[in-house]
């Protein structure tokens, strides 16, 4: 069974990891703050399961969340 050390990627140390940090929980909240009042079970799952560094909140939030349903006349 191999073992990943993340010591051993280059670039990521405990300062990088602090950063990254920062720089997700404050997209993540806002992206599941916006799934939870639109009742978008499915995108707050994925939101909540899914990382991807905030490239998914960011989408959904200036992106998916903005689509309005348009209603057949």
């Amino acid at each position: 069974m191999t073992h990943i050390n993340l010591y051993n990627i280059p670039g990521l140390t405990p300062l990088t990891l602090f950063i990254l940090v920062l720089w997700v929980i404050p997209w993540k909240g806002w992206a599941l703050w916006k799934a939870a009042q639109k009742n978008s079970v499915w995108w707050f799952v994925a939101l909540l399961i899914i990382n991807t560094i905030g490239i998914l909140d960011i989408l959904y939030i200036f992106v998916f969340s903005e689509k309005k349903i348009k209603s057949a006349k």
